[in-house]
């Protein structure tokens, strides 16, 4: 545990003990993650706290810490895991540090759109992987998400693997995702998503990507020149509840929490479909965007496939068969 999330954790912890005595509902959860409150998933943390709270008649309270109050997604898991925070939606890149199964949703180019995603994140591949985080002391309700990634860099544009060459990327702490930059010739560096407009404005690092709702509510437009629309991996995230606080609630109330879970999920699509609609317009006079050939794209999912057999052995064989299965639709 690092010595930050031990500070949270203690902060966390005297700001629980005093609020306690004034708590009217049976149980106090609270939900961290590191996003502004202006993006989808933010927003849809919202639609669960609603939920949750008016469909349980009040007996469960949720108190949300967003934009990394509570510390990075690293610092959240860890917290989850020991009940400092009850609720979170860590990207699956971060959770593989974790539970090395999880490498799979970042596989580049698994799931192509939308469709596919559902398949994959809803059916039996998303239901089996979160079951695996119990033995993590975490209980996996449900897969969120904040739409596709895509490249942004000021060194040139992207439309091939061999353009990212030499290229210092900013990713998150995830091994795929840093194995996959490796494979393209850049060279990855894993960073706190709050430390990335800094990151770039200073030249630390020259590219990042991110899903259209975070590249806009962090403004990283302004820091970039070049933006590829390459929709290579759905930004995943895995709401999960920390496992004790999960076992403390009756029947009746899990099954508010994980309905409330699945009504959340519905939300930040949504929400991430509506905001896409127009960012791209809003931001087009900030940064050259490009779209992806068939032929660029083609010679990203080439590139790419050293990245399934590195892979491959942590994920399972099943695993990775079941999902690009699933993935295609059959």
């Amino acid at each position: 545990m690092s010595i930050r999330t031990l500070k949270i954790s203690l902060a966390v912890a005297a700001s629980a003990l005093l609020g306690s005595a004034a708590a009217a509902a049976e149980f106090e959860f609270t939900f961290a993650h590191v996003l502004t409150e202006d993006t989808p998933n933010a927003r849809a943390a919202v639609v669960f706290k609603e939920e949750v709270e008016k469909n349980s008649d009040g007996r469960i309270e949720i108190n949300i810490r967003p934009a990394a109050q509570l510390g990075g997604d690293v610092e959240i898991i860890e917290q989850t895991q020991m009940g400092l925070v009850h609720i979170a939606i860590p990207p699956t890149g971060n959770l593989a540090n974790f539970n090395e199964q999880m490498y799979l949703f970042d596989l580049p180019f698994l799931m192509e759109g939308d469709e596919a995603m559902k398949r994959v994140l809803d059916g039996e591949v998303g239901t089996e992987l979160l079951g695996t985080l119990e033995g993590n002391n975490l209980h996996g309700i449900a897969m969120w998400g904040a739409g596709f990634r895509h490249m942004t860099n000021n060194i040139r544009p992207i439309t091939k693997p061999e353009d990212l060459s030499g290229i210092k990327m900013r990713t998150l702490q995830a091994p795929t995702i840093l194995a996959t930059y490796r494979a393209y010739g850049a060279n990855p560096t894993a960073m706190a998503y709050v430390e990335v407009y800094n990151g770039l404005q200073q030249g630390v690092v020259e590219g990042q990507e991110n899903p259209l709702a975070n590249i806009a509510s962090m403004k990283f437009y302004e820091v970039q020149d070049h933006m590829t629309l390459t929709s290579h991996a759905y930004h995943t995230y895995a709401a999960v509840m920390n496992l004790q606080a999960w076992n403390s609630l009756p029947d009746d109330l899990k099954t508010v929490v994980e309905e409330a879970m699945i009504t959340g999920r519905d939300a930040a699509r949504e929400f991430t479909v509506e905001d896409e609609a127009f960012i791209l317009e809003e931001i087009a006079d900030e940064i050259e965007i490009i779209e992806l050939s068939e032929e660029g794209r083609a010679a990203f999912v080439e590139a790419s496939q050293p990245i399934y057999d590195e892979f491959r052995p942590k994920v399972s064989d099943a695993l990775m068969d079941k999902a690009l299965a699933a993935a295609k639709g059959e």
